[in-house]
């Protein structure tokens, strides 16, 4: 793990956050590590804000992912906007950090190339719909991550053999409910569930898996309010399809299992800013096969990754 680069924009986020605090302006929407709104890598049912006519202003974000020797770092940059009050469009580009050469196997070739990702959102429920107190705001939506040019894990050899990267599309159908539980006092909760229909691995990060399979992911969230500030403390949980495509269009790669990624996450959103600063841990994968040792290339070593992340509302 990158040690330096990493506090240093820990700490370049946190003053700009504190500068931006001085600024008055509505509070900000939170978007996620592929631009939806949502918690770090789930997304939730609500839509980015915007009018019942028209579109809304532009939401930008920026996150950073320290995704150690082999994942690299990866780095995204997003913008998302809503339509109607009850929809959003949005696009996120990944870039990733040249390979970490001090561990030089072929394994860490293969996740050195960026992609591109376009996500949509409709809100078909609205929270509290009909005057109610229970209703949770229910929302179908769709991510497609384009030029995904993950290293195919079908290598006979992998330690010394390099390994073509192979350019795909994956893609993830989503149906999620969310709901802010505001009744108890001083801390209201928020609970967020969905299921999703896909074909990536690990959010494409990982490239695609062998077929599309139904996987289940849910997010919970405690709001703290000291002062006029608002502190989100949470976690949340991502179902992965279990194997990885050996290539595009093939079969599993043989061996691989690929575990739930959970994160952790503190989300601050400063008063009276159109801001939020978000930093998490996500224990993304480790050996993902046996036996499990560097030189064949089958540990990750991505148990423990910090992630950090800032989003603006214009």
């Amino acid at each position: 793990m990158r040690s330096a680069p990493l506090k240093r924009s820990i700490s370049t986020l946190f003053v700009l956050a504190a500068a931006l605090c001085i600024g008055n302006a509505a509070s900000a929407q939170s978007l996620n590590w592929e631009g939806q709104t949502g918690a770090l890598i789930t997304p939730f049912a609500y839509t980015a804000k915007s009018p019942a006519k028209g579109f809304g202003m532009p939401e930008v974000s920026f996150h950073y992912l320290s995704g150690g020797a082999y994942l690299n770092d990866a780095y995204q940059a997003s913008v998302t906007v809503g339509f109607l009050e009850r929809a959003e469009v949005g696009y996120t580009r990944t870039f990733v950090s040249d390979v970490n050469d001090t561990t030089p196997t072929a394994l860490n070739h293969l996740f050195d190339e960026g992609f591109n990702t376009f996500h949509g959102k409709v809100n078909l429920i609205p929270e509290n719909m009909g005057k109610t107190t229970w209703v949770p705001a229910i929302s179908v939506g769709f991510v497609a991550r384009t030029n995904v040019e993950r290293g195919a894990l079908a290598l006979v050899n992998i330690s010394t053999t390099p390994n073509p990267h192979t350019s795909t599309e994956n893609y993830d159908f989503y149906l999620v409910g969310t709901k802010t539980i505001s009744q108890i006092k001083h801390v209201p909760i928020l609970l967020s569930a969905g299921v999703k229909g896909t074909n990536a691995s690990i959010l494409g990060i990982v490239g695609n898996a062998p077929d599309w399979e139904a996987r289940a992911f849910g997010a919970v969230g405690f709001v703290f309010t000291p002062g006029k500030q608002t502190l989100i403390l949470g976690a949340e949980v991502l179902q992965e399809p279990n194997q990885i495509a050996a290539k595009t269009g093939g079969p599993a790669f043989a061996g691989v299992s690929i575990p739930t990624t959970l994160t952790y996450f503190a989300r601050f959103v400063p008063s009276g800013v159109p801001l939020n600063f978000d930093l998490g841990v996500a224990q993304i994968a480790g050996c993902i096969a046996r036996p499990c040792t560097d030189d064949v290339g089958i540990n990750l070593h991505a148990r423990a990754r910090v992630g950090i992340g800032i989003s603006y509302r214009f």
